[in-house]
């Protein structure tokens, strides 16, 4: 199957129309009924991410996503064009924030009396336990999720 490559304005109500996309595309690639649920979840989290982030930093740039379904894997990449020097938590060397931190049990970026609300890498967690396999790139362009599930081949 062919990349399906798009882009929207970062704003939250196109979050919807990723999930709706990334989901059709998923079960066209041959991904089982019982993980379309956790694409649709996973992409929305990224994709929602994304959006904060643009309104942030960037809101004329759009947020981009890329579907793809070949050799057994459904993949997507969901990439931001935020500035690569904000602490979100996911440089190459750090933990997302909100996650212990190596040593001390303190989440990044909190102390220990901090609890005013969720961690600001909670979103990224979430991705994590919801897809097969998830990286994440940070790029002078901003930063990269990918997400791959398994799949049967192309319906």
């Amino acid at each position: 199957m062919a990349t399906v490559e798009m882009s929207f304005t970062p704003l939250p109500v196109h979050v919807r129309t990723a999930r709706l996309v990334a989901t059709a595309v998923a079960r066209r690639s041959g991904v089982g009924e019982a993980l379309l649920d956790e694409v649709r979840l996973a992409v929305g989290e990224a994709c929602s991410r994304a959006v904060e982030a643009h309104q942030a930093q960037c809101p004329d740039e759009p947020v981009r996503v890329e579907l793809t379904g070949a050799n057994g894997r459904f993949e997507v990449v969901v990439t931001d064009a935020a500035a690569a020097g904000q602490d979100d938590g996911t440089s190459p060397t750090a933990q997302p924030a909100g996650w212990p931190a190596p040593g001390n049990g303190v989440p990044n970026g909190t102390s220990p009396l901090d609890h005013s609300g969720p961690p600001q890498g909670l979103g990224l967690a979430v991705i994590a336990g919801l897809a097969d396999d998830v990286q994440f790139a940070r790029t002078p362009a901003g930063l990269s999720i990918k997400m791959s599930w398994p799949s049967d081949g192309i319906r």
